[in-house]
């Protein structure tokens, strides 16, 4: 999504709301946001085998946005290349 839509995709705190999510990219990373869509991903069965049996288990809740930029404007994660 990154190279051609200019999307970025963050795991934020379940709390946050879409007006926080942007105020702090804006903030962390000098850039102007377009959009906020945040989703939150629910949780997965998972199951492992092992010597003693099947281990059952859950994955966690969390919460996903998907930030979208001005254009112009991108994220340089790895620094100056």
């Amino acid at each position: 999504m990154l190279e051609e839509f200019e999307k970025y995709t963050f795991i934020v705190d379940k709390k946050a709301n879409k007006e926080e999510i942007r105020n702090a990219v804006e903030e962390m990373y000098g850039v102007n946001v377009r959009s906020v869509n945040t989703m939150i991903m629910p949780a997965k069965e998972r199951s492992r085998y092992t010597r003693t049996g099947v281990q059952k288990g859950r994955t966690s809740v969390y919460k996903k946005a998907v930030i979208t930029l001005e254009e112009g404007d991108e994220i340089n994660f790895y620094g100056e290349a």
